[in-house]
């Protein structure tokens, strides 16, 4: 293999990587625990909208975030805005309603995992038998965490599902992200995304309006999910998919459920199952297994 045929994901991690690795996780592993307060008096369209909203204000500041995008990529980026904004952006404020934001910051641990078979299956990314057995160690993790939430009633079963449902559309999206930042960077490919997520979440975040309620502490949440969750860490991601690749980039989910734990415990007196925290190492275990470079 020369030089000009090495793939990202042949790569080892450079320093900065681990700053996009890092950065990422931090501010999404506090976004839960946002939603969860943006909830308290908005309801989940609204959540959705105003993070997506606040998201693409705060990335349309940056000059770079201008510049031109050629017209044929334009399908790529909407679709990029749908599978990794509007639809599990969605999802995660409904099923909040029903699973605590620790829960939901453990089921997201399960990217790398739906990234994998993802990658392998509809985007042809060579897969080589470790990482299909990390997949099926991580599996195991999902029904630890999933089973003993999921039982406890009926809601509490669809709030999980629809966590899987964002959380398999984030599998997707990485795959999507990492050519289109390799072409034209970060900021003009997420700030359009971010455009087309608000277009398409105006809808159900209008039809929200009148059942929530004015408080500046869930404002406040919402505008900083929106614009370090939905922007800052999503240019992160995308520059560390365009350097090590999809599967390797999943990797930031390795540090999200630890902070969404600890900050469900402290600020939202959130219990936490000893199955659940088994299950989390399981599903993280099995994320290493099928993350690691061939």
């Amino acid at each position: 293999m020369t030089a000009t045929e090495i793939r990202p994901e042949d790569t080892p991690f450079a320093p900065l990587d681990w700053g996009f690795v890092l950065g990422a996780a931090a501010i999404w592993g506090g976004s839960f625990l946002f939603m969860a307060i943006g909830l308290d008096a908005f309801e989940p369209g609204v959540v959705t909208l105003l993070r997506v909203g606040f998201g693409a204000l705060a990335l349309v500041v940056f000059p770079g975030a201008r510049r031109s995008v050629p017209r044929e990529d334009y399908g790529r980026i909407a679709l990029l805005g749908i599978t990794w904004m509007a639809f599990p952006l969605t999802m995660f404020p409904i099923a909040q309603q029903w699973i605590d934001s620790s829960v939901a910051g453990m089921l997201n641990a399960a990217m790398p995992l739906l990234t994998v078979l993802i990658s392998w299956s509809l985007f042809q990314t060579p897969t080589g038998p470790r990482r299909l057995v990390g997949v099926g160690v991580g599996l195991l993790g999902i029904l630890l965490i999933g089973v003993p939430e999921a039982s406890t009633a009926g809601t509490n079963a669809l709030g999980v599902g629809l966590v899987v449902l964002a959380v398999t559309s984030y599998g997707v999206a990485v795959n999507i992200a990492g050519p289109l930042q390799q072409r034209h960077g970060s900021l003009p490919v997420i700030a359009r995304a971010l455009g087309v997520a608000t277009v398409l979440t105006l809808p159900y975040g209008l039809l929200g309006v009148p059942d929530s309620r004015f408080a500046w502490d869930s404002l406040i949440a919402c505008f900083v999910v929106g614009a370090g969750g939905t922007g800052l860490a999503f240019v992160f991601a995308a520059n560390l998919t365009g350097r090590v690749g999809a599967v390797r980039a999943s990797l930031i989910t390795y540090v999200i459920p630890v902070i969404s734990i600890v900050l469900g415990v402290v600020f939202r007196d959130e219990t936490v199952t000893l199955a659940a925290v088994i299950g989390t190492a399981v599903v993280l275990f099995g994320a290493y297994l099928s993350s690691r470079v061939e």
